[in-house]
């Protein structure tokens, strides 16, 4: 039996993870810590927390195992430098400085420090990884996996069979064609900050019809049999990473967004850019759609594991469970490059003779909030802050009243997306909620849509849809029933959809106590669920987190644990 420390770092959402006598006991990102938005930093504080959580020092490590082979991403970035030239040679001094600063002695570095031995410190496949942290932690024995993501070392899309704890790679589409890329550099285009942004364009894409398949048949094209190449003069991933997409693009689509202007659908300019991200997240969904049905064919599996960015788009995550073949389809909910850490981990401790880990039933793998301190702080601040016997209810009466509230109980979670342990909560009736939350405290673009968390047995009475592997981590979306929608105006997207959260007692204990007091109320068991941080912030982590953000921002009430502050009037 083994312990091993997964780690992921240096491209974005850095990330540790703990993994004991095969289960998962911690998994942290760098960035709730430091409180750096997508920190791609070496995570030796997310590490150490996580060995604190469960009582080990760095000496107590078996492995430390990093999600990538960074000699071979080395090999593949030189390669297409050289490639390249001369469009290429703006960007070399920059991104050999990069190779072979810190990322190619990242295995030394995480030798030193954590202090452990160096040959502890092992290494995997960037996309074995990603393979491995959806399906080591999914409930099929045997399932086939997709991984699609920007680039690891070579490989932006690959298929693997999943077979008990072997991972069997059946094929791949490598760099410079990839779909994340393709992503990515759209939302460049659209005027959204890469690595950021994309969660936006897909809230976008409802504001707009797929009119430009025509200009993305020039820009993408499936080759058949599940493969896709881009038009590569579109882009820039070689030549210029930050910016994302060449000048071919803005031929085909017209001049970039400008970034930071503010959105007005009345204007002509901004509905093109809405019907750009409508096509791209069609065309982005009808490749998935075959390279999923190629996974089918190759396999012959029933089940599907999803990994990589690309799986967090939840809009296509519906349409794979809906028309890809597959009765069950799962990914877990750090399914970017964070969740590499993770599948490292679950590689190393394989190796060592741990069994497969159970099925992930919670994303709560952080660390809890001290309400002590929360006491400590508030009364040192001079805040109102007193103790309840039983914060759900307080929270419920609150929502019900039309009140935002921050809501930080439990271990905070893994992943992007707020399940109920750092969520901000409301009642998802009244689209001027929406509004709200969006303008005054959030500080975001209007047409973001805000997500729902219902009682998982109550689903059916609010959604065209029935809990599913995927519901209880928010990574897919359903349809809302049309009768239902006068009763969550603040949380139906303008196509009818809303990234759907389920909510049960075993996975998110603290928010199905609010929502089955809802319900004792005799009202909806159904909230707006959105995750606590502001903009450019990290989701809340620690109680001193929780006390900033009530600070900074205009909610109505803040519970802590067991301690309650309510905004006076």
């Amino acid at each position: 039996m083994a312990r091993v420390l997964g780690i992921s770092a240096h491209y974005h959402d850095a990330a540790a993870a703990l993994v004991v006598d095969g289960e998962v006991v911690a998994a942290i990102q760098e960035e709730r810590l430091s409180r750096i938005k997508n920190d791609p930093g070496l995570p030796l504080a997310a590490a150490f927390a996580c060995l604190q959580h469960a009582g080990l020092q760095p000496g107590d490590l078996d492995a430390v195992a990093f999600y990538e082979e960074p000699f071979a991403k080395l090999e593949r970035v030189l390669v297409h430098l050289l490639r390249h030239l001369p469009r290429t040679w703006r960007a070399f001094p920059r991104a050999l400085a990069g190779q072979l600063g810190s990322k190619i002695w990242v295995l030394d570095h995480l030798s030193e420090g954590l202090g452990v031995a160096r040959d502890r410190v092992v290494r995997f496949d960037h996309h074995r990884s990603h393979a491995a942290s959806a399906l080591l932690v999914s409930p099929y024995e045997h399932a086939a996996v997709l991984v699609v993501d920007g680039v690891g070392e070579a490989h932006a899309t690959t298929i693997w069979d999943g077979r008990g704890d072997d991972l069997r790679l059946l094929a791949s589409v490598d760099f410079p064609h990839s779909l994340g890329l393709l992503y990515a550099g759209l939302t460049a285009f659209l005027g959204f900050a890469v690595n950021e942004g994309e969660y936006k364009v897909m809230g976008l894409a409802a504001w707009g019809q797929p009119r430009l398949r025509q200009q993305f048949d020039k820009i993408v094209r499936l080759t058949g049999d599940g493969a896709y190449e881009l038009d590569l003069a579109c882009f820039a991933h070689m030549s210029d990473a930050d910016l994302g997409f060449g000048p071919a693009l803005e031929r085909l689509l017209g001049p970039r967004r400008p970034p930071g202007r503010p959105w007005d659908f009345e204007r002509a300019e901004d509905r093109h850019y809405a019907d750009v991200a409508a096509t791209l997240q069609a065309v982005l969904e009808d490749i998935l759609l075959a390279l999923a049905r190629k996974a089918r064919a190759l396999t012959g599996a029933d089940h599907l594991c999803l990994a990589g960015g690309v799986a967090l788009n939840a809009l296509a995550n519906a349409r794979l469970q809906a028309e890809a073949g597959f009765s069950r389809v799962f990914v877990q909910p750090a399914a970017g490059d964070a969740g590499g850490a993770l599948g490292a981990a679950l590689l190393a401790a394989k190796d060592r003779g741990d069994p497969r880990p159970g099925p992930l039933r919670s994303a709560a793998l952080g660390l809890p909030v001290d309400a002590a301190r929360a006491h400590e702080v508030a009364g040192e601040l001079g805040l109102p802050v007193r103790r309840v016997d039983d914060p759900a209810a307080h929270v419920a009466r609150l929502v019900a009243a039309g009140k935002i509230v921050a809501h930080a109980r439990g271990r905070f979670e893994w992943g992007p997306r707020a399940l109920g342990q750092r969520s901000l909560l409301a009642c998802p009736r009244d689209p001027a909620t929406r509004e709200r939350m969006n303008r005054l405290i959030k500080e975001r673009e209007p047409f973001r849509p805000f997500a729902p968390a219902v009682l998982s047995e109550r689903t059916g009475d609010f959604f065209a849809a029935a809990p599913d592997d995927m519901t209880p981590f928010m990574t897919t979306t359903a349809r809302v029933r049309d009768e239902a929608r006068s009763r969550l105006g603040a949380v139906t997207h303008r196509d009818g959809t809303a990234r759907l959260q389920t909510v049960e007692a075993a996975r998110a204990p603290e928010l199905h106590a609010v929502l089955t007091e809802l319900a004792a109320l005799g009202h909806d068991p159904v909230v707006l669920n959105t995750s606590l941080n502001g903009a450019g912030e990290p989701i809340v982590a620690g109680a001193e987190d929780a006390l900033a953000f009530w600070l900074r921002h205009g909610v109505d009430a803040l519970v802590v644990e067991d301690l309650l502050i309510e905004r006076t009037p």
